[in-house]
């Protein structure tokens, strides 16, 4: 009997303003906005944070997904020609073939940092420093690392959203990520859900709603 065909674990999905993301099977919607991917990660996350005027940003990211974010995150340093450190925890790391997919042609796709981290994804974690970059991936749970303390001028919280992957989003667990922040350091996210913003607040952030990306109202900014 011939065996039933095997189902991709991702499906890819062009984004209206050309950007690409996909599917998650295993967690039941895309990494990134269906509306606009690289729209969502430069305006929820890039500017959100102040990234994009900050002279040397070290950037904590919760989920590097796709990289969409790191892209955006290194288009940006890139075309100013600051330094760009960027740290980030991925628990279930999709392919590279995947990861090429997705990126190409698009911002920061040529860039060596990326095309580097394509040629080591996602066989070990690594460091990578090149051209004023360094990015540094772990492959772990997120929940159980040793987080960088007082050091990210801004973090991307991108987990899955908190229907689907509530962990990230715990009050403890969000404690423990606004210790990662400098002093004046922003996090950002795309969610606006009363419990994240409630949580936020208990970590003695200031928070603030913010316009959403395309397809949502709101996002949050958080700042030390």
């Amino acid at each position: 009997m011939s065996q039933p065909p095997v189902t991709p674990p991702h499906q890819i999905i062009e984004t209206p303003d050309g950007s690409r993301t996909a599917h998650n099977l295993r967690f039941g919607e895309a990494y990134g906005s269906r509306h606009g991917a690289h729209t969502q990660a430069r305006h929820v996350f890039v500017e959100g944070t102040g990234t994009n005027v900050h002279p040397a940003p070290r950037v904590l990211e919760i989920g590097f997904g796709l990289g969409v974010n790191f892209r955006a995150t290194l288009a940006d340093a890139a075309a100013r020609g600051v330094r760009l450190e960027y740290v980030a925890y991925e628990f279930d790391p999709a392919s590279a073939d995947l990861l090429r997919a997705v990126s190409e042609h698009e911002a920061g796709a040529e860039h060596p940092a990326w095309q580097q981290a394509l040629d080591r994804w996602p066989h070990t974690p690594f460091e990578i420093g090149t051209e004023n970059v360094r990015l540094t991936v772990h492959y772990a749970d997120v929940l159980v690392a040793d987080l960088p303390q007082d050091w990210a001028t801004a973090l991307y919280l991108d987990g899955f959203s908190p229907t689907r992957n509530p962990e990230v989003w715990t009050p403890d667990f969000i404690s423990r990520l606004a210790e990662t922040l400098a002093p004046g350091g922003v996090l950002a996210t795309y969610s606006a859900a009363g419990h994240v913003r409630r949580a936020l607040t208990a970590a003695g952030l200031s928070v603030e709603r913010r316009p959403g990306a395309p397809g949502k109202r709101e996002c949050l900014r958080a700042v030390r």
